[in-house]
């Protein structure tokens, strides 16, 4: 089976080790299980973590931020994650072609359903006779 690694880490100076080293030194927990207990999080996590097959995703550098009380930056800088800006490519949050002429199609049908019942209620507000009874 190959190894897979992620992108952030070709960066030299990344280390997730580190982190979770300080972690559990900071949180005084005895291991990864511990560790992983403590961050709500599953330990092959942890364990994919440390030998770089998973990065630390946004969601437990947050439960690490409410675990520990550490600032976001801190725990960014202490895997070795010096980057400021994060950017999206162009083509990343733009709807395909197929998507966006099915968003059309989905709109233009809710706008002709929208009309007809534009017009009833129209003719609703109109003044009665008043064949009423008194």
């Amino acid at each position: 089976m190959a190894q897979q690694h992620h992108a952030l880490s070709s960066q030299e100076s990344y280390n997730p080790n580190h982190l979770l080293d300080i972690l559990l030194g900071k949180m005084q927990l005895k291991n990864d299980a511990a560790l992983s207990r403590m961050l709500e999080v599953a330990p092959p996590v942890i364990s994919k973590i440390r030998h770089h097959r998973l990065p630390v995703g946004a969601s437990l550098l947050i439960r690490m931020h409410e675990v520990t009380g550490m600032s976001i930056r801190d725990l960014r800088d202490l895997m070795g994650d010096r980057r400021t800006k994060y950017r999206l490519s162009d083509a990343q949050g733009r709807p395909k072609p197929e998507e966006k002429a099915a968003q059309a199609a989905a709109a233009a049908a809710a706008q002709q359903q929208a009309q007809p019942a534009q017009q009833s209620t129209s003719q609703n507000n109109e003044p009665s006779s008043g064949n009423y009874a008194h």
